[in-house]
């Protein structure tokens, strides 16, 4: 594929605007770790909460979304929609607690919700494990994804399109370790903006050409089930049968997954970049409200252009193997956008990669240079040193991703070992900020042993959902048992923990307020939003079908919805 001399103009163009804008950040970057990392505490909650959205599209989310629906139809998609209800838990009952505990990384938190010298060896067990070695399998399938697209769109060989992921990597990390996270933040609003209207064109494209002929058409010549929204119980065979899930997969993805395991930016209870981004919001009010917009704009908005895309993949393309479904949208891309265009959808995806890029070097750095270099190897260093080495830091995490992306093959299979990795963690993360008995013990047992199941149960042939489901019994089981033969944290460090944050829930003598009835409000306010959100996502979908009684049903649960979520927010009184 050879691009035309206006496509090279606009991707240019866009690197430079992108690199002048994040350079533009970076006397008031240099400051302190605080406005490196945190932006200065000062975020609004629209460019926080963007900013997330941003993070979470990346390289490889509209190919997945297209596999998804290439497989399954519609109903596909409740592998990442079941999520939503943590992301809800996340915004009403975490998102002003991480505010309010003035840590600078997650990680941090340990030291100051745990005590001992095990919280210590598991804040630096952490900072590297997160910061470093998971961190590094994030970038590598997003490389991944961007190389999978070079390779198609351009016919470049592997290594051809590996050399041109890492010159957009180096891109990437030379304005994301001047600029710190206020750039990064910045240049995802740019980025968000631009990646989902080339998505959004691509769509109207695709859907109008000749061989789809619009949602008439679209409707016509898709297999019967391929539109329903939700999932059938039983053993479908893919497409045409609705999603076809087990009782087991379907409760481990509504009843277990959202809450027991750990996943990047689905994490229980908030955790990495969420939560990095809520902490750096100017207010608890503001960290709320970027929560609740990331939530919306992630489940509502975003997928429903990748998502017709993918339903016009399965018209257009309908002899693509099963391996290779995803690739229906590059396809589409390389099919069906004329000069000029060709050069804007990729930049929308440039703009994708970059975003999750530049948050991930960003969000890692922050572990190893505050919850390692400062905390355990140079204490003593000064604000410009440990500015050094936040870019230092940037660059290491730079290199490292390039080279383990050479190791990884399989996007869903880097997937599946994060979500199994953290298989049972979840609840811990949730506990920890309600329940004065968890310890640093409860979150080291809880963090090992989904390794210490996978290595006994999947000799056994085990696959999901029974692994999943039995990693997270045995984990809950594991941490439970650690929890009560160990001492809990002590004293003084709960009462300092409990002051900061103020949390509710099950403090014994360190409540004061006793807070029980803003808990049941909270839970009010988490399913009046669960509620709105899914019927926003799914009143898009009628809309956009033509679907006007569906349609109109929905838009009755959304705005009760709405109504209740907007009363219950002021019984919670959360920001006061």
């Amino acid at each position: 594929m050879v691009l035309e001399t206006l496509d090279w103009i606009i991707i240019i163009s866009f690197a430079a605007l992108i690199v002048g804008v994040g350079l533009s950040y970076t006397r008031r970057a240099g400051k302190n770790l605080d406005s490196f990392f945190l932006g200065g505490r000062n975020l609004p909650w629209y460019i926080a909460g963007i900013s997330m959205v941003a993070t979470t599209f990346a390289a490889d989310t509209p190919l997945a979304v297209t596999e998804l629906v290439g497989q399954s139809g519609i109903a596909g998609n409740w592998l990442w929609w079941s999520f939503l209800a943590g992301g809800m838990l996340t915004t009403f009952f975490f998102a002003r607690l991480w505010r309010k505990s003035g840590v600078l990384t997650e990680v941090e938190l340990i030291e100051l919700r745990y005590s001992g010298v095990q919280a210590a060896a598991l804040r630096a067990l952490k900072a590297v494990y997160l910061g470093l070695f998971i961190n590094a399998v994030i970038i590598a399938w997003v490389n991944v994804a961007l190389m999978s697209l070079l390779e198609v769109f351009f016919g470049l060989t592997g290594n051809e399109a590996l050399m041109w992921t890492a010159v957009a990597m180096v891109l990437v990390a030379i304005y994301s370790s001047l600029s710190g996270l206020l750039g990064v933040a910045m240049t995802d609003v740019i980025q968000f903006f631009v990646a989902m209207t080339g998505c959004i064109i691509l769509a109207v494209l695709v859907l109008n050409s000749d061989k789809v002929g619009g949602i008439a058409g679209l409707k016509s010549n898709l297999p019967d089930g391929s539109l329903n929204f939700l999932p059938t119980i039983g053993e479908g065979d893919g497409l045409g049968k609705t999603l076809g899930l087990s009782a087991g997969a379907f409760f481990a993805y509504m009843g277990v997954q959202w809450w027991a395991s750990w996943y990047p930016g689905a994490e229980p209870g908030g955790g990495g970049y969420v939560a990095q981004r809520m902490m750096s919001a100017r207010s608890e009010k503001d960290a709320v409200y970027a929560t609740l917009f990331f939530q919306i704009a992630h489940y509502c908005i975003r997928p429903w252009p990748w998502i017709l895309v993918g339903l016009a993949a399965v018209i257009l393309y309908p002899n693509l193997p099963a391996e290779d479904v995803k690739l229906g949208y590059v396809y589409a891309m390389r099919d069906f956008l004329p000069t000029g265009l060709k050069g804007l959808l990729l930049v929308a995806f440039f703009a994708a990669y970059m975003s999750t890029i530049s948050t991930q070097l960003n969000w890692g750095a922050s572990y190893l240079t505050n919850d390692l270099y400062k905390r355990f190897i140079a204490p003593e260093s000064s604000d410009k040193q440990l500015i050094t080495a936040s870019r230092v830091s940037t660059i290491l995490l730079m290199l490292v991703g390039l080279v383990v992306s050479t190791f990884v093959n399989s996007i869903s299979g880097a997937w599946g070992f994060l979500m199994q990795c953290g298989a049972g963690l979840g609840l811990v993360l949730i506990l920890r900020w309600y329940w004065w008995r968890i310890n640093a013990w409860s979150e080291i047992a809880a963090t090992f042993a989904p390794f210490i199941a996978m290595a006994i149960l999947q000799p056994l042939g085990l696959e999901f959902p029974e692994l999943f489901l039995y990693t997270v019994a045995f984990t809950t089981v594991f941490w439970l048992a650690a929890t009560f033969i160990t001492p809990p944290t002590e004293r003084d460090t709960l009462l300092n923990f409990y002051n900061q944050v103020q949390p509710d829930g099950a403090w014994g003598v360190f409540n004061e307020h006793k807070s029980s009835g803003r808990i049941i409000n909270l839970f009010v306010c988490w399913l009046s939003a669960i509620a709105m959100t899914y019927g926003l996502l799914f009143l898009i979908g009628k809309i956009i079908f033509q679907e006007w009684q569906s349609a109109g049903m929905l838009a009755i649960l959304v705005a009760v919805s709405f109504v209740i979520l907007r009363i219950f927010v002021g019984k919670t009184r959360i920001f006061e």
